[in-house]
């Protein structure tokens, strides 16, 4: 395993390197300064490749790397992102493709995907020509993975900024009165920019602003309390998501989404909305790798993902219990959302499927994951994109949960 001395040490000579820059571009290093990244590049081979990124201020600038898979991390503090579309997207030397956005508030990460182990030779902050704010560099060279060990972040990546959630606490919940609780949950966020539409439409502000359509519209009924996961731009964990519909105990999670396909001789003829629940089982191949998509989010955002506490024998048995009430919960609402969003867009050939989602892995309250549409599908993408689509369907999500909660109220199952 790698040690932190790699990281410590680069991690202070680049904040040296930020102090200085900061005096020569004439920017006061306070703790306010928010710096801007207005340019990244990639230039070199396959033995050594350049990583630029062209900043407004200096800032201190820490590099670790890590495996399974091989990624090169870079955090930023209050560095905004004003880049061209599809930057990052393409790859070059030993860079397949890099992403970019907030990790958490006022921490900003950029992620490299490496074709293999490397290590950071050489990293630096220097003035621009004419003293136009800052240039970071650093380069990438090859390595050895019996030098690399796990990497230099190794040790310092925690699995999540948040323990996984202990869904045990359910069984003790107390009975609430007043409205139901409806989390929404915008998928994806920040560095984690999710799936990009042909006119790079990105899957994270489409969810993003359909979860705000659908918050509106749930709480301009009055019936309801309703919670977001994120309301910003903002990466949130797999896990995070999780513990906050677990301590906020909500009656009803969704999760949105919007899919994609690789295979471009398919993507102009599929196309939908798709209601995907629970099931250790996946319903059919495509559930599946969606469902192994999506839970590699915390990976594409430079985390590790670790899972899973030992229960004891009879509370396993609680638990499980409960899975099998909210399954059918999930399913009866699942239902519901296909009767009405089928007056309000188009459906995938499909519509009801189920797989192993992790955000979806909760016992205590009824949890879908709604693939509004495919970005990778043109027909879709203008729609996904449409604020006049968003109000459209976020009004027929509404409807399905009002007509979900009146037949809970009423005691019969949703239709």
């Amino acid at each position: 395993m790698g040690t932190r001395t790699g990281t410590v040490g680069l991690r202070t000579a680049l904040a040296a390197f930020a102090v200085l820059m900061h005096i020569w571009s004439g920017s006061p290093a306070t703790a306010d300064t928010v710096a801007t990244a207005t340019r990244a590049e990639l230039t070199g081979d396959t033995n050594r490749t350049t990583f630029q990124l062209d900043l407004t201020a200096g800032v201190t600038a820490e590099i670790f790397t890590l495996a399974n898979p091989y990624r090169v991390i870079v955090d930023l503090p209050d560095v905004t992102f004003r880049l061209p579309d599809g930057t990052g997207q393409g790859g070059s030397g030993l860079v397949r493709a890099f992403r970019y956005g907030l990790f958490a508030e006022r921490k900003a990460r950029v992620v490299l995907d490496t074709t293999g182990p490397v290590r950071i030779e050489r990293a630096a902050m220097t003035a621009a020509p004419k003293g136009n704010g800052i240039v970071f560099t650093f380069d990438m060279v090859t390595t050895a993975p019996e030098s690399f060990g796990m990497g230099t972040g190794a040790g310092k990546a925690e699995p999540s900024p948040t323990p996984p959630a202990d869904e045990s606490k359910a069984l003790a919940k107390p009975k609430r009165s007043g409205k139901a609780i409806i989390m929404i949950d915008p998928g994806h966020g920040g560095i984690d920019g999710g799936a990009t539409g042909a006119s790079n439409v990105l899957e994270k502000n489409v969810v993003l602003a359909v979860g705000k359509e659908l918050g509106r519209q749930l709480a301009t009924t009055g019936r309801y309390d309703v919670r977001m996961t994120r309301a910003s731009d903002v990466f949130i964990s797999l896990d995070q998501r999780l513990n906050m519909s677990l301590t906020q105990g909500v009656d009803l999670f969704i999760s949105l989404h919007a899919d994609s396909l690789p295979e471009q001789n398919i993507a102009q003829t599929i196309r939908g909305a798709t209601i995907y629940t629970l099931s250790e089982r996946a319903s059919d191949e495509q559930a599946r790798r969606m469902a192994e998509k999506e839970n590699a989010s915390d990976l594409v955002a430079g985390l590790s993902s670790a899972d899973s506490r030992g229960d004891d024998e009879v509370k396993s048995i609680l638990i499980d219990l409960m899975k099998r009430e909210t399954a059918n919960f999930s399913t009866d609402f699942s239902n519901t959302l296909v009767h009405k969003m089928k007056r309000a867009t188009t459906l995938s050939r499909d519509p009801q499927r189920a797989a192993a989602f992790k955000v979806l892995k909760q016992t205590h309250a009824p949890s879908v994951l709604i693939e509004l549409g495919y970005l990778s599908n043109l027909e879709d993408e203008k729609l996904l994109n449409s604020p006049e689509w968003h109000k459209k369907v976020a009004s027929s999500i509404t409807a399905a949960v009002d007509s979900y909660f009146t037949k809970r109220t009423a005691g019969s199952p949703a239709p």
